[in-house]
């Protein structure tokens, strides 16, 4: 499909047969290894549409006591209008200091664990261990934490506003060092020298020690616990599986406390594809967790474009257009799908040309019986299949 340099075998052209030539300026060639689909695209491309990838490595790092963050919004992926992420970690200890945003939050623990607290506004304290595979939300405006444990913790966190930054949420420590000492005072009922020793700055993120096990953590009068769990075990649900891998779904019908954003997690196997469908309620914003695949998203008008991911990137398709994901690697692909939506929901085209008569498939497409007859099968949504 690609022709190469004929001096180095490994150096990617944009050369397809007897079009396209070499590139004598400058060019990044690790970057070409990573999206072939885009230095040459396959010739079902057409049309001008943006771009619908971000690489996390691209994102700028913040780096603190304590471990890391670093995000990816509507600044970096200009598509992505619906929904931001933030990649952190947290070293054994480490704390995302108590803090609460405008926007709800939705995590997937990558590795390791971490202990969360929150409160809701009816004063019920919640405080649970979440661990790989794991989801958390927490509604908009729920004043949370959260703490790396032994092993310390690495997740990814969407919000659901494109333009949501992590540098921008309500802190408790920023709060303090912004209102006078007299207030503090007056507010918790203790003298002004109580609060000598406060920050002058929001700490963001800071390490301590360990936490102990969670039945010693918990408040002895801790009130009623909140209604709607903030925690889901997702990968210890029965997944979906079909023929080429397999899918966990979490929304509102089984997370009950996931109101605006519903996931999935994909995993499809070598030689294997998430088949070409859309979503009929809102757009998909996806992060690849391990190995490698291909998606070509169609936007009418002619119109479609192809792209390459690696773990670590961010992928995003606009509400309706037709796409498919497919595994370009010898290792399992696993990605997650999320939606700013309290439910889950995609058309599978293989479903919608299965359960259409077919004399009018064969009048639009000009496929003969044959395909009617084995290209074509009922299948549960959503579906991953060779």
């Amino acid at each position: 499909m690609h022709k190469m340099n004929n001096e180095n075998q490994s150096i990617p052209e944009p050369i397809k047969g007897e079009r396209g030539g070499k590139i004598w300026g400058a060019k990044n060639t690790p970057i070409d290894r990573e999206n072939p689909n885009t230095l040459t695209p396959p010739d079902t491309d057409h049309g001008t549409l943006p771009n619908f990838k971000w690489p996390f490595a691209l994102s700028h790092m913040r780096v603190e006591e304590g471990g890391w963050s670093r995000e990816t919004t509507i600044r970096e992926l200009p598509v992505s209008e619906k929904m931001a992420g933030v990649n952190m970690h947290l070293e054994p200890g480490g704390v995302r200091e108590l803090h609460w945003h405008k926007e709800a939050e939705w995590s997937f623990v990558i590795k390791g664990s971490a202990r969360l607290t929150a409160i809701d506004a009816q004063g019920r304290e919640f405080v649970d261990d979440v661990s790989e595979g794991d989801l958390w939300y927490f509604p908009s405006g729920i004043p949370h934490s959260i703490q790396g444990l032994s092993e310390g913790v690495e997740f990814i966190l969407v919000f659901d506003d494109g333009s949501f930054s992590e540098n921008s949420t309500f802190s408790i420590t920023d709060w303090f060092a912004h209102t006078p000492k007299d207030v503090l005072a007056a507010n918790f009922g203790v003298s002004e020298e109580a609060f000598d020793n406060i920050p002058d700055h929001q700490v963001y993120m800071f390490e301590t020690k360990v936490p102990g096990p969670i039945l010693q953590e918990v408040p002895q009068n801790m009130n009623e616990a909140v209604e709607e769990p903030f925690t889901f075990r997702l990968t210890e649900q029965k997944p979906i599986e079909t023929k080429g891998g397999k899918v966990w779904i979490a929304d509102s019908t089984n997370f009950k406390a996931s109101k605006t954003i519903a996931a999935a997690l994909v995993e499809v196997e070598p030689g294997g594809i998430r088949e070409m469908h859309w979503h009929n309620n809102t757009d998909e914003w996806q992060y690849y967790l391990e190995g490698e695949g291909r998606m070509t998203v169609f936007a009418a008008e002619g119109k479609a474009r192809t792209f390459d991911y690696q773990a670590g990137d961010v992928g995003y398709v606009p509400f309706a257009m037709g796409h498919y994901i497919q595994n370009t690697g010898d290792k399992p692909l696993r990605f997650l799908e999320m939606f700013k939506s309290d439910k889950f929901s995609d058309v599978s085209l293989n479903q919608w040309m299965s359960q259409t008569p077919p004399e009018l498939l064969k009048a639009h497409l000009h496929v003969d019986d044959q395909f009617i007859k084995h290209g074509l099968t009922n299948v549960k949504k959503p579906n991953v299949k060779y």
